[in-house]
């Protein structure tokens, strides 16, 4: 039950976290036929998949080293923080004529624009190798399947955006209090509440992303 959940929760997070690449799959395939444009999703999404896990699993034993998770924690609090609170940049992204022009900006695109999901993904599954391998291989899948679908969905839906980054201030507590050194001076300060820690970063995201949001509607 707790695998489920966990999977659950990746799938949840590379959902909310793959907009852009979505965005810049369909964009790099634009100018290809029909049956090329679906060649290059696809490979690229094969590519892709390898990618995040090589560098999911350099991250899990990157993770173990002290203070490196406590780092990680803070880059993927600050992502949480960004999920909610900045505003959507342009993505310039130039259609290609070939399908391997195209692969090759997806991969690229993928690599500069995966350090969120890979993080998030690390933190999450513990060192979980097999939870990584279905989780990423499911969801990219699915990203690429959906490529103009999910961007709707997360405008629609802005709750799924918030659950998203509830999740990722959850885990980025999580790891805080799990870095080997880090995690011992939180438990040493905070005696009582340091349990806590996760849920109060998730609660901190999510009324700050709401309050933001309120503000610009109103303004």
């Amino acid at each position: 039950m707790d695998s489920l959940l966990l999977l659950g929760e990746i799938l949840m997070i590379n959902l909310v976290l793959s907009g852009d690449n979505a965005m810049v799959i369909a964009m790099a395939s634009k100018n290809l036929p029909e049956k090329h444009r679906r060649q290059a999703v696809w490979w690229g999404a094969a590519g892709a998949v390898g990618l995040r896990c090589i560098l999911t699993f350099a991250a899990v034993l990157l993770l173990k080293i002290p203070y490196i998770e406590a780092g990680g924690a803070i880059l993927l609090l600050w992502i949480s923080f960004k999920l909610l609170l900045e505003e959507e940049g342009e993505l310039k992204i130039e259609g290609s004529s070939s399908v391997w022009k195209s692969v090759r900006t997806i991969l690229l695109a993928d690599f500069i624009m995966s350090l969120d999901n890979v993080l998030a993904i690390a933190g999450l599954a513990k060192g979980d190798l097999a939870l990584i391998v279905i989780g990423i291989a499911i969801s990219i899948p699915i990203v690429v399947w959906g490529s103009g679908i999910i961007v709707g969905w997360l405008h629609r839906f802005p709750v799924l955006v918030f659950i998203g980054a509830y999740i990722l201030a959850y885990t980025a507590g999580n790891m805080l209090l799990q870095d080997a050194k880090f995690g011992a001076v939180i438990s040493f300060m905070l005696p009582t509440f340091h349990s806590m820690l996760p849920m109060v970063l998730g609660i901190l995201v999510v009324v700050t992303g709401m309050l933001k949001r309120r503000m610009v509607s109103a303004g």
